[in-house]
């Protein structure tokens, strides 16, 4: 694990990925935030929002923000298989077990605390744009914080499984993106009932449930662990593989 720290930081992937998230995070807070003061000043009052709470707006702009997280967790695993250097991490570490989960855990720690650091950037971005349609309470933001970083946290142990079975950056990236947004907003278009319930049992749709606290079809704790099944059924795949084939 601790060599897993290490080149996790000592690469500017990281701190790369982890400025995007933060200013991709800002900029649609910001978006939001004007959307929602826009919309309760026009003259049309069907459209209003009313009082938004400041991590409400954070919660939402991680629909997008979590894509440069979601890049830091693939290339955790991916950039070694693409420079080669996973055969000298094998040869340090030969029980594939072992190194998977030492990676399994500094991922899920990084992006747990970048979530929680993410969501109050976007909370404070939100709350200055807001002004008197905010509302803030410090339990109510403490707990949206830390349900953002426990959703990308379980987000990115799954793409690491994704990125650990498939071995490449595009792959990967292509396979979550199809995941949490293509393959459910087209079920969901649907109309078909039956369409919809596969859709709901996906991870990004789980995922969406528990951080917006959604209570149907199911309530959101639900949703976490739907979310928590998939991360790792992705890991066990990722494991398969990896102790199947060659390095």
């Amino acid at each position: 694990m601790a060599a897993e720290w290490t080149k996790t930081w000592s690469v500017r992937s990281t701190w790369w990925s982890l400025l995007t998230a933060l200013l991709l995070m800002a900029a649609t807070a910001a978006q939001l935030g004007i959307y929602t003061t826009d919309t309760n000043t026009n003259t049309d009052p069907t459209d209003d929002k009313g009082i938004v709470a400041a991590s409400e707006i954070a919660i939402q702009a991680i629909d997008l923000a979590q894509f440069a997280v979601i890049a830091l967790a693939m290339l955790a695993i991916t950039v070694e298989y693409s420079a080669g250097t996973i055969r000298a991490t094998l040869q340090w570490m030969p029980r594939r077990a072992w190194m998977l989960m030492a990676k399994t855990a500094v991922v899920a720690c990084v992006t747990f605390g970048a979530g929680v650091l993410m969501g109050a950037v976007g909370a404070a971005v939100g709350a200055a744009i807001l002004g008197r349609w905010r509302s803030f309470s410090f339990a109510g933001t403490a707990r949206d914080l830390l349900t953002i970083g426990l959703y990308l946290a379980l987000i990115c142990m799954f793409t690491l499984g994704v990125g650990t079975a498939l071995r490449s950056a595009v792959g990967t990236l292509t396979s979550v993106f199809l995941f949490l947004t293509i393959i459910p907003a087209s079920l969901q278009n649907s109309n078909i009932t039956f369409f919809e319930r596969i859709s709901d049992a996906l991870p990004g749709v789980a995922g969406a449930r528990f951080l917006r606290g959604a209570t149907d079809p199911y309530p959101p704790i639900v949703g976490l662990l739907i979310l928590a099944v998939w991360a790792v059924a992705a890991l066990a795949g990722g494991y398969a593989v990896l102790r199947r084939r060659d390095a």
